[in-house]
């Protein structure tokens, strides 16, 4: 069995002209967001063995004070650069080039390619995965190429509306 979090960055402040996307930092709501999302993550008893971000400002931000809330060592954290705006399919690859002796990675990165990937593992999910959100779902398989699974259940969809956050 593995453990499959798949997070959504927290809110970033807008693209301007001056600002590539890529370097966007998260604004005053992210920053208050994702911490309280981190302990929603530790409460619910997810506790990964690698986490692994895109390299997005954005992303390696919210990874970071995630890792703090859940007491997960910062120099173990891992960007990719291929997570920035991945698609389904490089997520399902990447996730099946992990090495198996981790049973519980979490995914930061972006949408549409996280919504896509949570829908393709949870058929039933229908909403978008919005800032800061995360779904956790236990993998009936002991392998990470996802594609080869058994079957997969829901351990937790979140998000900061859904705590009732002003």
């Amino acid at each position: 069995m593995k453990t499959l979090t798949i997070f959504r960055h927290a809110k970033s402040s807008c693209a301007t002209a001056e600002l590539d996307d890529h370097d966007r930092p998260l604004n005053k709501r992210g920053e208050r967001d994702a911490p309280i999302m981190g302990d929603l993550i530790k409460a619910a008893g997810i506790r990964p063995s690698l986490i692994i971000s895109s390299s997005a400002v954005r992303a390696w931000r919210t990874a970071r004070i995630i890792a703090k809330q859940i007491s997960y060592p910062i120099e173990f954290l891992h960007r990719e650069s291929t997570l920035y705006h991945a698609g389904i399919n490089r997520l399902i690859d990447l996730i099946a080039a992990q090495d198996e002796g981790f049973n519980n990675i979490m995914i930061v990165g972006h949408n549409p390619g996280l919504t896509d990937l949570a829908r393709e593992l949870i058929p039933g999910l229908t909403s978008n995965i919005p800032t800061s959100g995360f779904v956790s779902v236990l993998l009936d398989t002991d392998t990470w190429d996802i594609r080869t699974r058994n079957s997969c259940e829901l351990i937790e969809y979140n998000y900061p509306k859904a705590t009732h956050q002003p």
